[in-house]
């Protein structure tokens, strides 16, 4: 079984939630400080939409607070927040119109810096460098193709670097269902992208 995720400061989480829970305010400040930036690209990676991302952090880190006293510590702090985080943006999106078109200014959806994309050859190479905004809004779009959980796991997976593991305690379902997810994703997304990748070769 593949170990759960480990975050830098995960070793004192559980002070700080104990805390948290008595009603130190700054012990949860350090909390929502310490998770927003991955929880903000969890978020985006799944809406596309900057406002709608913002909106929703806060209203994650909200009921999180509201519901700490519930956290009894049975999964680490950092898996039961995904949790929250990843219900709340799935209740969103269902209830969410589809949007005729989505933002593709903001890059930083982690894939300048995932290495299953994008190598280091691409910052001494000008057409590589140039490509770069055009890949972002391809990968973009094929991510909107995808269904809500679909999306939900190559996020978590591929963008986020979660193992398998983590992904269907959040998620609630088997580790099966989690790799079954992934790799009729991984088909569409590479169907999508193939001919980008193909032309950029040349």
């Amino acid at each position: 079984m593949e170990p759960e995720l480990e975050t830098e400061s995960a070793s004192d989480d559980a002070e700080l939630v104990t805390r948290a829970q008595a009603g130190d305010l700054k012990a949860f400040d350090v909390l929502v400080q310490r998770y927003s930036r991955r929880l903000y690209g969890l978020v985006y990676n799944m809406t596309s939409n900057n406002e709608d991302t913002s909106d929703l952090l806060q209203d994650i880190f909200a009921k999180a607070y509201r519901s700490l006293k519930r956290f009894k510590g049975k999964s680490s702090f950092y898996t039961w927040i995904y949790a929250i985080a990843v219900n709340m943006t799935l209740n969103f999106l269902k209830k969410r119109k589809r949007r005729a078109s989505y933002s593709y200014d903001d890059i930083s959806s982690g894939l300048q810096h995932d290495p299953a994309f994008i190598d280091q050859k691409h910052f001494s190479n000008p057409r590589r460098q140039a490509n770069i905004g055009e890949l972002q809004k391809r990968l973009n779009e094929a991510m909107q193709m995808l269904s809500d959980d679909h999306r939900a796991v190559v996020t978590m997976f591929d963008i986020q670097g979660m193992p398998h593991a983590q992904i269907s305690k959040i998620l609630s379902v088997s580790v099966g269902t989690v790799r079954s997810r992934l790799h009729y994703a991984h088909q569409l997304l590479q169907g999508h992208l193939k001919e980008f990748v193909e032309h950029d070769k040349q």
